[in-house]
């Protein structure tokens, strides 16, 4: 109703449809900036960055345990996505299991 109130007051409206398509795969190189400057996007990481010397940690206070909230839903094409590069990065040394009692699968 505030959209109809404001385009009978002479605003302009537009109305977009967008629909996901994710029949073909798309890849980096389907963005048109990293088309324009392929020089400035590697390819592939080589290697991590070097270790800080400021450690960061989280103080629970004692007997407390994380809060746990349920992951938001993703659509299944996007999930897929997702997996395929968190295996990657753990492939690769990136981030690893988490081994804390929260419910967190990853470190970064």
């Amino acid at each position: 109703m505030k959209a109809k109130r404001l385009l009978s007051k002479g605003c302009q409206g537009y109305l977009a449809h967008v629909v996901l398509n994710d029949d073909a795969p798309s890849s980096v190189e389907d963005v048109r900036v990293v088309r324009y400057f392929p020089d400035v996007f590697l390819g592939d990481l080589p290697r991590l960055s070097p270790d800080r010397k400021v450690e960061f940690v989280v103080d629970l206070l004692p007997g407390m345990n994380p809060i746990y909230l349920t992951p938001y839903r993703m659509a299944p094409a996007e999930l897929r996505e997702l997996k395929v590069q968190l295996q990657e990065l753990v492939d690769k040394g990136f981030i690893q299991p988490s081994t804390s009692p929260g419910e967190l699968q990853f470190y970064l």
